[in-house]
Formats: structure tokens, C-alpha cells, sequence
């Protein structure tokens, strides 16, 4: 039998058979051994982040991007002003997501290539008081780039202000402890560093920001505070549950423990980072961020210079030997994105860089290497 083509993207993710074979059983979402299964997964969660007793998980249906607007809607309350740091396009889209939601919405920019500035928050909370809330994106998985969560933490706990961390990319993979780390709430998901599949996300919220939090909602379906509220009352969801979704999630988190968590997760991912990244260059390929602010999660490349190249013809020829990588997601320069998260190591990552290197001589590209516009970065120990 055929393998399935392995996803090296930033979700949906290549999965084991476990999984897979956990989506074969129909649930009842009011029978009860559906609801000891949600509140077995909602424990679970919680243990993960160390956030038993100080905060509560709220799981809802849809892709990530559902909890991250449900989130915003749920804790800034209507005449809230929220302070989103872009550096990059999931950035810009929690700052779009909370505009449309009618909350005040100010961008702090930044480079696409370096963090967000703790200092550069500092100085404009100091600057405007009317600032509620601080949206954040933990790993821009736009481009890979990893954002420094617990100093961003610590200068919205000194002004008093809210924080909402877009965890999706980094949630189970880079650590996060709430006892350290002190937001309103993180969302995360599913499909990704769980290795579960898409279809749910899930946020942490403070108990003492749920319990203030009814009717700021615009939305029935994503008011976070019903939805906590119902299932706390009834251990149910309020509307249909992806139970398939649930059931695979419940058995990725088993293989999750099994594994040991979230250290033995960061260590494989790493792996695959550090495999991908010297099999890549070896064909002359170039990261675009340094070495030091990349998450292995997902990473951006530079398009070759060669004029042979084009991504369509790359993407569909490294995808008939078995990979599917991702389109880039910058505006300026032409990239292209490699995930390194899955059910997958550093075997199937140099599988991965001979596949491109295939492609490159059915292409006929000599080499990966960027235009003198940009230039490869020196590489440094990790």
C-alpha cells in the first residue's frame, strides 16, 4: 500500500495509525462516556500548562483561528482597547480578527525577522493608558520566528494589563507553565504539536477573568464564558461536538505522555529542525531568520535565485516523492515554509531533503541559494 504523503506544513499534521484509528467509533455527545471523555481531556490540557486551580479550559469547535476571535471576544470586554505586536501575518490577523470585533485595536510593528521587543511594549503602555489588553503571537508561524512569552508576561503583569497569547504553534512543544507565566487566556489546538487532528481549539483563561467575563461576547456560538458556564453545569458541550476530533485528541495525548511530554516533544522537534536545516543548506538552501529566534516548528527558506524555479513546479514535484511542504507567507521576498512538527523525526526530515534535492534535478537547479539580496546568515551553534 501507498504511504500517505507526509505534511510538513503547520497543520493539519501527519499522524500515527493510533490516531487515525481513534476517529473509527461514532459517540453520542450526550451519552456520558463522550462527556468522561471531554472532561478527561480538558484535565489533561490543564496538566499540561501546570494550571489546575488557577485556570480553566474552555474548548470550542473550528480551526484555531475560532478560539483565538472567541478569545478576544470573551475576555476584552467591548470598550477594551487592545495592543496586538505584529511581526508577522498571524499577527496581523489577531489584529484584524479583534478589529472586526469592534474593539479598539492598535499594531505595534516590528520586523518579520526579529522578535517582538519587550521594551518596545513597555514604552507604549506607558505611553497610552487607555491599553486593556496585550495580543501576542508565541511562535509566528508565519515565518518561525520565536517570541519571548514570559518577558512579554512580565511587563503586562507590571502595567496591569491584559495578555492573550496565541499559542497555536508552540503549545506542547516549547514550555509554558502558568504558574510562571501569567496571561487572561492562550489558545492553542488540536492539530498541531499534540499531533491530534484539526477540528478543535481550546483556551486557557484565568478563573478570576472567566468569572467577569458574560456578555462581552458578539457571538452565540463562540462566547466562551457560556460555553465554560454549560459544561461545568452539565459536563456537556452547548452545541454539536467534533467527537471524532475529541476521541483522536484523547489518544494523541495518551502517546503524548507516553513519549514524556512536553521536554520529549521539544527534543524530537529539535531534531527534525536540526536535520532539515543541514540537509537544506548542504543544497545551498537559505533560513531566513538566524538560527538563535528560530522555533523548531515551522521554517522559511528563501527561494532559490535560479530563474528555473518556480514553487507550483517545486511544491508538486517534491510532493510526488512523498512530501507536502507549504507556500511562504511573507510579502516582500519570495519563501517557502518547511514544518519540522508531526508524527515524524529526523529520519523522515532527511528523507524530506533528498525528495527536494530530486526535485531540484528533475528542475535542473544547481543550487538553492538566494539572490545577493539575501544573503545567507551565519549559522551558530544551538
Amino acid at each position: 500500500m501507498q504511504r500517505d504523503a507526509i505534511l510538513l506544513t503547520p497543520g493539519p499534521l501527519t499522524t500515527t495509525e493510533r490516531t487515525k484509528r481513534a476517529m473509527l467509533r461514532d459517540w453520542g455527545s450526550w451519552d456520558s462516556s463522550f462527556i468522561a471523555l471531554t472532561s478527561e481531556v480538558r484535565r489533561q490540557l490543564l496538566a499540561i500548562v501546570h494550571g489546575e486551580g488557577a485556570h480553566v479550559v474552555v474548548p470550542l469547535q473550528g480551526s484555531g483561528t475560532f478560539s483565538v476571535e472567541a478569545a478576544v471576544a470573551t475576555v476584552v470586554p467591548k470598550g477594551g482597547h487592545v495592543l496586538v505586536l505584529d511581526n508577522g501575518a498571524y499577527c496581523k490577523r489577531l489584529g484584524k480578527l479583534a478589529t472586526l470585533m469592534g474593539r479598539k485595536t492598535t499594531i505595534l510593528p516590528h520586523a518579520e525577522d526579529a522578535p517582538v521587543s519587550p521594551a518596545g511594549l513597555d514604552a507604549a503602555l506607558r505611553v497610552d493608558a487607555s491599553i486593556t489588553h496585550v495580543g501576542f503571537i508565541h511562535c509566528e508561524t508565519g515565518t518561525g520566528v520565536m517570541n519571548p512569552l514570559q518577558a512579554v508576561s512580565e511587563v503586562c503583569a507590571r502595567h496591569g494589563k491584559g495578555l492573550i497569547v496565541d499559542a497555536m504553534s508552540s503549545f506542547a512543544a516549547l514550555p509554558i507553565d502558568a504558574r510562571e507565566v501569567r496571561f487572561d487566556a492562550l489558545v492553542a489546538a488540536s492539530g498541531k504539536c499534540l499531533e491530534g487532528v484539526p477540528g478543535m481549539g481550546f483556551v486557557f483563561i484565568r478563573q478570576p477573568v472567566i468569572d467577569v467575563a458574560a456578555g462581552n461576547s458578539h457571538s452565540l456560538a463562540m462566547d466562551l464564558h457560556e460555553q465554560h458556564v454549560y459544561m461545568e453545569k452539565t459536563g456537556q458541550w452547548r452545541f454539536t461536538p467534533p467527537t471524532h476530533v475529541v476521541a483522536a485528541l484523547a489518544e494523541a495525548m495518551r502517546q503524548f505522555a507516553e513519549e514524556g511530554g512536553q521536554p520529549a516533544r521539544l527534543a524530537r522537534y529539535t531534531a527534525n529542525c536540526e536535520a532539515l536545516v543541514a540537509g537544506m543548506e548542504a543544497l545551498g538552501f537559505a533560513p531566513f531568520l538566524r538560527p538563535e529566534i528560530q522555533a523548531p516548528i515551522i521554517l522559511t527558506f528563501h527561494a532559490p535565485a535560479d530563474p528555473r524555479y518556480e514553487f507550483k513546479a517545486f511544491y508538486e514535484a517534491v510532493k510526488a516523492r512523498g512530501f507536502i511542504l507549504y507556500p511562504g507567507k511573507l510579502t516582500q521576498l519570495e519563501t517557502f515554509r518547511v514544518g519540522c512538527i508531526g508524527a515524524i523525526g529526523p529520519g523522515e526530515m532527511k528523507q524530506a531533503v533528498a525528495a527536494v534535492a530530486d526535485a531540484m534535478r528533475e528542475m535542473g537547479i544547481a543550487s538553492g541559494a538566494p539572490g545577493l539580496h539575501c544573503p545567507q546568515r551565519p549559522r551558530i551553534a544551538p
